[in-house]
């Protein structure tokens, strides 16, 4: 039997590099000690931390507060951890809280009342064209209507919102309309739809598969990456809408070689490990439409109505996407696997809100693993060990110079070039045409939405 083996630019699908996370464990118990041994309760001073590394505190503290927790965020400006908790007769863990590095903040709304919020959210104003998250940097629920949300429905959710009492949500209304972000053109095809490919990984059974948006498995069993051309994979599982949007597609050809990787297009990235998502934390979307953007996380376990039914369990950002971005990856600087992209409202020239499948809910489901080999293993999947591989530094990997130019906008973003040659780069799936694809001035993949990379249009 012939040994198939994708080309580079049509294997490197999805995002970032391996990065190790130093210490294995975090929160040690003297971590901010005084030098002399003598107790430093009051003088203890939040520990400069890089996100990933947040993130993995914010875990331990959740489980270590219990019911004083009320939720936490990164503080991008400081680099520090911000854990939100309820006052109450136990001040030693707020201290254990400080001594392991936090920001401790005490605020008013428990994570009992704000899930119960948005329990009656649910039963009472589940809406097509809303959706709601807890926003752990205003102790509140943040709830958003799009603008088809109007008349009737419009005072149904606002009598909901404000039923819930002072200081426990706010509304927004966003000028667009929720949808997720499927359409007709280029990247990975099927049934007549574009979609975007998130990463790729190894199924239960061992056989080489990708993960995509669930509404994208649901549209169309088998998927190409041509326009027209043979399927190269067949959909083994799919959640659209309900419990998530994700989709697992194993390629038909068991040998076909599929590493975790981005292509930047001077480089390849591996992927080593997933990630939870920490609520102000800088993320980066790579779609076959739009190619790179990037933005903040918003909320966690957000739950959006779209009209074709509602998504619960998904991460809101205020990063751009546009159709055929769906099932694109989500992922840091420094190379962690976050999310797939779901849908959203506006696009990339107003900008909008977009949410994401959580990657690490995704492998848990489908039962699969980062990676054509093991060295994307479960041990590392929840982003708590080091990844093995080397590290794709933070400056060239995503987050470098900027990319001069504008957007490959449009349908552009089948071409292969990506960071730095900016959509004019060699023609994955047709010319990168529509759209001023810009010149592309920058190294690596620049932190900016400006015709940075147009993506092969057979990765998505």
């Amino acid at each position: 039997m012939s040994h198939k083996r994708i080309p580079k630019r049509k294997a490197a699908m999805a995002a970032g590099g391996v990065v190790a996370l130093g210490a294995a464990a975090i929160l040690l118990p003297n971590a901010n000690a005084s030098q002399d041994g003598g107790s430093s309760d009051a003088a203890v001073a939040p520990r400069t931390l890089k996100a990933a590394d947040a993130s993995d505190l914010a875990s331990q503290l959740a489980g270590m507060l219990g019911d004083a927790f009320a939720g936490s965020y990164y503080d991008t400006g400081e680099q520090q951890l911000v854990v939100n908790v309820v006052p109450g007769d136990n001040n030693q863990v707020i201290v254990e809280a400080k001594k392991a590095g936090a920001e401790v903040r005490e605020v008013d709304n428990s994570m009992g009342e704000l899930r119960g919020g948005a329990s009656t959210l649910k039963s009472e104003a589940t809406i097509p064209g809303t959706s709601w998250a807890i926003d752990p940097r205003t102790n509140k629920i943040l709830v958003t209507a799009d603008s088809t949300v109007t008349g009737e429905k419009w005072d149904r959710l606002e009598s909901t919102v404000q039923g819930l009492g002072s200081g426990m949500a706010t509304l927004e209304k966003s000028a667009g309309t929720f949808r997720t972000f499927v359409s007709g053109g280029d990247a990975i095809f099927g049934g007549g739809a574009r979609c975007s490919l998130g990463f790729n990984v190894t199924a239960g059974d061992g056989s080489p598969a990708f993960l995509t948006a669930g509404h994208c498995g649901v549209a169309a069993e088998q998927w190409s990456d041509a326009q027209d051309g043979a399927p190269i994979g067949t959909v083994d599982q799919a959640v659209f809408p309900g419990e998530g949007d994700f989709a697992l597609v194993k390629y038909d050809d068991p040998a076909t070689e599929a590493p975790s990787e981005v292509n930047l297009g001077d480089q390849t990235l591996a992927i080593g490990q997933a990630a939870e998502a920490t609520v102000g934390q800088q993320v980066f979307r790579m779609g076959s439409t739009t190619g790179l953007a990037d933005g903040q996380v918003l909320g966690l376990d957000a739950t959006v109505n779209y009209p074709e039914g509602t998504v619960t369990g998904l991460i809101q950002t205020d990063v751009c996407a546009e159709p055929g971005d769906s099932g694109g990856s989500l992922f840091t600087q420094d190379g962690q696997a976050i999310g797939l992209t779901s849908g959203g409202s506006g696009d990339c020239t107003a900008g909008g809100e977009t949410f994401f499948q959580p990657v690490t809910t995704a492998l848990e489901a489908v039962g699969a693993t980062l990676g054509g080999d093991a060295a994307g293993g479960a041990g590392d999947q929840a982003g708590g060990g080091e990844a093995g591989g080397e590290e794709a530094g933070g400056g060239d990997a995503v987050g470098g110079e900027e990319a001069g130019g504008e957007q490959a906008g449009g349908d552009a973003g089948a071409g292969d070039a990506g960071a730095g040659d900016a959509g004019a780069g060699d023609a994955g799936a047709g010319e990168a045409g529509a759209g001023d694809a810009g010149d592309g001035t920058g190294s690596g993949v620049g932190g900016s939405d400006d015709g940075t990379g147009a993506h092969d249009g057979s990765t998505g």
